[in-house]
């Protein structure tokens, strides 16, 4: 018997898609970009939303054309390199950087301000609690669509909303001038910091992670199973708008309540300090908290799925691997390790979006294999300059490479050489057929 989800399920599984990608940072962040785009805002914005819930939701796209899995997406690359590229990014943007800094997000935001002389022990004590409590949901792998969909998302999208129509009906402020590079810049910079949010790495992940907890759910049917994704998909891209533009919004009216501000985080606390008094915090608390907790689960989960499809060890020995070491590293080095991922993410960043490309582009391809190959070669050395410049090292003799400023070498060598792919084959083909 076919088996299909309800409109309830679908709403959950969009919801939960939605809460994996909403992490702190990307609650913090568009106040700042509000603030500094100022009149500009709107153009800012768009260009924000193209990288920021855009890419997202074709990367969903991409995972589920390609089968819902890693093995799809990467079947025309050798094994081994495609097993390393998977390794890299699981670790990365999991236990090694996201996750534990999610954890000390929500210590530094939810926590930390009810505290009365906070140190080093209070962390210890929180991040404890805080991945020991991700750890219990992210054990729960089949109900991970009741536990996330049905009951945190929920109340966090809740809170999310009260504060965009508070936002909407009583803006503390008048949008003011716009600043830096938004002055002439505002699509550009837009376009670029929604990049930044590395949400394109995430869409890799969930949506293998999604694909599990849809199989779980008794679909079978391959075609069912894309068709479920992209729905969830779709929930989350339009979720994460309502978001970004809400708070968009709230930067660029933050002018007067978030004089000297320095960052996103401090911009919001003192917008919601003005909208709500004291009983703010709690409200910010919430958020912060929750957008953290739903984010950790997810990306527990998807480093557990993969890691167990690797080795001998199971699911729930992966998650209480990882869920120890991030509650490890939380505590102890973060600041560093940023430092070194970075470079690290400037490096592999391009090369996932090309994979997202190259997965759609696929059928057009005379030759799949050689096409993967060299395109994904070509975005990965001009991505490995980007990742020496932001390491520190000297790269001014290749400064005369477009966007080489922005971070983007690599981004024209790769179309020129995907337009060329195009070609490459053709003649071969023509050749053996007459």
């Amino acid at each position: 018997m076919k088996k299909t989800l309800k409109a309830s399920d679908i709403l959950a599984l969009g919801f939960m898609t939605f809460a994996f990608f909403l992490g702190a940072g990307n609650i913090i962040f568009p106040p700042q970009a509000g603030l500094m785009a100022g009149e500009h805002t709107l153009t800012a914005m768009l260009g924000f939303l193209l990288t920021a819930v855009g890419l997202p939701l074709i990367g969903i796209v991409a995972v589920a054309v390609a089968g819902g899995g890693w093995n799809g997406l990467t079947r025309d690359l050798p094994k081994s390199v495609a097993t390393m590229m998977a390794v890299l990014i699981f670790i990365i943007i999991g236990p090694a950087f996201a996750a534990p800094r999610a954890g000390l997000v929500a210590y530094e935001m939810g926590f930390k301000p009810f505290l009365t002389a906070p140190d080093q022990l209070e962390l210890t004590l929180f991040s404890i609690v805080f991945f020991a409590i991700a750890m219990l949901f992210s054990l729960s792998q089949g109900k991970l669509i009741d536990t996330i969909g049905k009951f945190l998302t929920p109340a966090l999208f809740a809170a999310l909303a009260i504060l965009a129509i508070a936002v909407m009906v009583s803006p503390q402020g008048e949008i003011v001038a716009a600043q830096g590079d938004y002055v002439d810049q505002a699509f550009t910079k837009g376009f670029l910091e929604g990049y930044n949010t590395m949400d394109t790495f995430a869409a890799l992940m969930f949506g293998m992670l999604i694909v599990d907890v849809i199989r779980k759910k008794g679909v079978e049917s391959d075609v069912d199973t894309c068709k479920y994704l992209i729905m969830a998909g779709v929930i989350a891209a339009a979720g994460l708008a309502f978001v970004y533009i809400s708070l968009f919004y709230l930067g660029a009216t933050a002018s007067t309540v978030a004089n000297g501000a320095t960052n996103g985080g401090e911009i919001l606390a003192s917008y919601v300090l003005a909208l709500f008094g004291p009983a703010g915090q709690v409200i910010l608390s919430v958020i912060i908290v929750l957008a953290c907790l739903t984010t950790v689960i997810g990306l527990v989960s998807a480093c557990a799925d993969y890691f167990s499809s690797l080795t001998r060890f199971s699911y729930k020995a992966w998650v209480v691997v990882m869920s120890v070491t991030c509650a490890v590293v939380a505590n102890v080095g973060l600041t560093q390790l940023i430092s070194v991922s970075i470079p690290v993410l400037f490096a592999l960043y391009p090369v996932a979006i090309v994979l997202i490309a190259m997965t759609l582009l696929r059928r057009f391809m005379p030759n799949p294999a050689l096409a993967f190959r060299t395109v994904l070669g070509v975005s990965l050395v001009f991505a490995l300059i980007d990742a020496a410049k932001v390491a520190g090292l000297d790269m001014s003799a290749l400064s005369s490479l477009p966007l080489f400023d922005f971070g983007m070498a690599w981004l024209i060598p790769t179309t020129l050489t995907l337009v060329a792919m195009k070609f490459v084959g053709r003649v071969e083909a023509n050749t053996v057929h007459s």
